[in-house]
């Protein structure tokens, strides 16, 4: 068992979620998140006007699942990535677990 993170701009939500289908995930978790590139929080939050916007809408996923699940979710993240026209693709990261319970 591994933990499996995917994050991707709220325009893509829905994608990730056709994937997770897709791949036999069932189970899994979602958050809202603000994404941010080539900024750091301390100058969006000290900003003259803080009540400004300084990320981008996004999602963060994350599912205790097994490998081969996680090898077929990658090959479809990769076909999916491929053909996007934008410079915002799907992020996925898997981290091993050494102990649960």
């Amino acid at each position: 068992m591994k933990l499996l993170i995917v994050t991707v701009v709220d325009e893509f939500q829905k994608d990730v979620l056709q994937l997770f289908k897709k791949a036999t995930i069932e189970s899994y978790s979602s958050s809202d998140i603000e994404g941010y590139k080539n900024a750091s929080s301390f100058r969006m939050n000290s900003s003259w006007f803080p009540s400004e916007k300084g990320g981008a809408d996004s999602s963060m996923f994350f599912s205790f699942t097994e490998d081969e699940k996680i090898d077929s979710f990658f090959s479809l993240v990769t076909q999916f990535n491929e053909n996007l026209e934008t410079h915002n693709p799907i992020h996925a990261v898997v981290v091993p677990i050494e102990r649960s319970i």
